[in-house]
Order: structure tokens, then C-alpha cells, then sequence
């Protein structure tokens, strides 16, 4: 599903480079659920920013369900984003006085599909992702943390994605509420779905069947249960 080599990350400004990664190579396979891991400044999120198509290295390749993303100009990596990727973030993102089932149908909003379609599969993901069908008209902003994080989980779910990436998922929420979410995401795993989950938390990164330490720009340990 994944394949990374050298992957290199320089940001320049003015007369300053810094070195974010420095030569990452690795892979991730079909169906893996793998958490990758670090301190604040350690280029895990500039790891996932490559990973996730919305940046792309200095050097190195990299190469998602067969197709060379370190080459994609910005509309490529656009349509790629859009076609095989679902992500859910910290913050969840959700519109606040808009339902949980208009805010899981947003990503079709200019597709082809019909109303009733894009209902219908807001309503299988919502399922899917564990949500009460009792909150589907409920306003986001009435729901509680770990809800809205199921909601978002689904809204990730929607373009039926390659993989999923989990950018601290847990962030906002407390230890009883993460614990459930990251549930939901080994039952998501269960079912066949590719998670790449970033966290600087080594009790959520257990959630995982694989664990890659990066630290410093460069990959530190690569640990599989």
C-alpha cells in the first residue's frame, strides 16, 4: 500500500534550512494498522503531511497503492487526497449548527451522486462507525467528544478510501473517551481498512499492531506486536 524511500524534508527560510526528515524508508502494507510515534519536533507530521498527499518530500520516493505521489503536481496530489484518502484530525472539523448526517455527505457535496445516494451512504459509514442512529439529526455541536470523532470517522469513510490517516485523533478528548474511539478504529482495522495513526502518546500508539518511533528526522525504532 506504502512504500517510502529516502524520504528527505528540507524547509528553508531566508538563509536557514531545516532538516525535518533526513532519508525515512519504509512500508506499509494492505489492511496494516500502524501508529507512527514522536516527540514534538521529531517530523511526524511533516511525515504525515508526504504520507497523506498534502506535501511532498525534497527527495526520496514515494509511492501510494502503486502510484508515485513524490511526483504529483498540487491538482494530482488534489485528486488523489480526494480518491483514496480519508483523514480524521484532532479537532474533528465538523460544521458546529449543521447535522451529523449533512456533515458526513459533505465530501460528495459536488459529486454525481443523488441526494438519496449520498444519504444512504452517510447513513451505512455512520453505522459503520459506531454511531447511535438516534444522533443522525442531531447538530454536531450537541454532541459530545468522543461523538463527534465517531462522526468525523465516518465523514473519513465516505469516498470508500485506501487508507485512512488518524492525525492525534485523540487529542481533544479524555483518557476514558480516547480508549473508546481508539476502539473503534481497531474495529474499523478488523474489517480490512489501512490506518496510519500519528500520536506523540505511547498509550494510544499500543491501539496499533505496529509501532514506528521517528525521532529527530529519522526513524528510530520500527516495532511490530
Amino acid at each position: 500500500m506504502i512504500e517510502c524511500k529516502d524520504l528527505k524534508k528540507i524547509y528553508v527560510s531566508g538563509d536557514v534550512e531545516t532538516e525535518a526528515l533526513k532519508g525515512v524508508t519504509f512500508s506499509i502494507a494492505k489492511g496494516e494498522f500502524v501508529a507512527i510515534i514522536g516527540p514534538s519536533g521529531s517530523g511526524k507530521s511533516t511525515l504525515m503531511h508526504i504520507l497523506g498527499a498534502l506535501d511532498t518530500p525534497t527527495s526520496g520516493t514515494y509511492f501510494l497503492d502503486g502510484r508515485e505521489v513524490s511526483k504529483l503536481d498540487d491538482d494530482q496530489l488534489s485528486d488523489l487526497r480526494r480518491e483514496k484518502i480519508g483523514f480524521v484530525f484532532q479537532a474533528f472539523n465538523l460544521l458546529p449548527r449543521t447535522t451529523v448526517l449533512r456533515n458526513v455527505m459533505l465530501p460528495l457535496l459536488y459529486s454525481e451522486t443523488s441526494q438519496q445516494e449520498r444519504e444512504e451512504r452517510a447513513r451505512q459509514c455512520l453505522k459503520y462507525a459506531g454511531m447511535e442512529e438516534s444522533k443522525f439529526y442531531n447538530l454536531s455541536n450537541q454532541l459530545s467528544g468522543g461523538q463527534m470523532q465517531r462522526v468525523a470517522i465516518a465523514r473519513s469513510l465516505i469516498n470508500n478510501p485506501a487508507i485512512i490517516f488518524a492525525d492525534e485523533p485523540t487529542g481533544n478528548l479524555d483518557t476514558k473517551t480516547s480508549h473508546v474511539v481508539m476502539e473503534a478504529f481497531q474495529e474499523l482495522h478488523k474489517k480490512g481498512h489501512t490506518i496510519i495513526l500519528i500520536t506523540h502518546e505511547p498509550e494510544i500508539a499500543e491501539f496499533a499492531q505496529r509501532v514506528i518511533t521517528i525521532r529527530d528526522g529519522v526513524i528510530e525504532s520500527d516495532l511490530r506486536k
